[in-house]
């Protein structure tokens, strides 16, 4: 199955976007949409799984909860926008990864892509950057990726000028 991992679109959601994001079968957004508008655009092109960020008001928290705990292919994944990263986890975040234990962990809001193998909790921590315009980021970034009988691989960056 392969995966797409976007957050921070910030009311936009673009032809490189959906152009990244088309041969994924799913698209799952950490939070940060701007707008129904954008999440309704996502949904439309792919089955979404996403949270709201801090920035989306009452409708998208209607939609989507702080936190989506799922698994897929055998892979346990925890999502939420504010998170943090290895080490520097967020304490809700932290209490998520103790209660849930996921292989993949996905936070989004610091508008830095990261990927980190965390050793102390067994898991992939990812952040997919800002796919959006509007920002601290000088690069749109979006993620996407294979998961195959429980195995994680062939990862790709997209990246694109603000």
């Amino acid at each position: 199955m392969k995966i797409g991992v976007i957050s921070d679109t910030h009311n936009t959601f673009d032809s490189c976007l959906e152009e990244f994001l088309s041969p994924c079968d799913e698209v799952w957004h950490a939070g940060d949409f701007g707008s129904v508008e954008v999440a309704d655009q996502i949904a439309a092109l792919k089955p979404l799984r996403a949270v709201y960020g801090n920035i989306d008001g009452g409708v998208l928290r209607r939609m989507y909860n702080d936190v989506n705990l799922f698994e897929v292919e055998g892979v346990k994944v925890l999502m939420t926008h504010i998170g943090g990263y290895p080490r520097h986890y967020a304490p809700k975040a932290l209490q998520h990864i103790h209660a849930t234990r996921p292989k993949i962990f996905i936070a989004g809001h610091s508008h830095i892509l990261k990927v980190i193998y965390d050793p102390v909790y067994d898991l992939l921590h990812i952040n997919p950057g800002a796919a959006g315009k509007y920002g601290i980021h000088t690069v749109r970034t979006a993620i996407r990726f294979d998961i195959d009988a429980g195995e994680i691989k062939n990862l790709e960056i997209g990246e694109w000028k603000k």
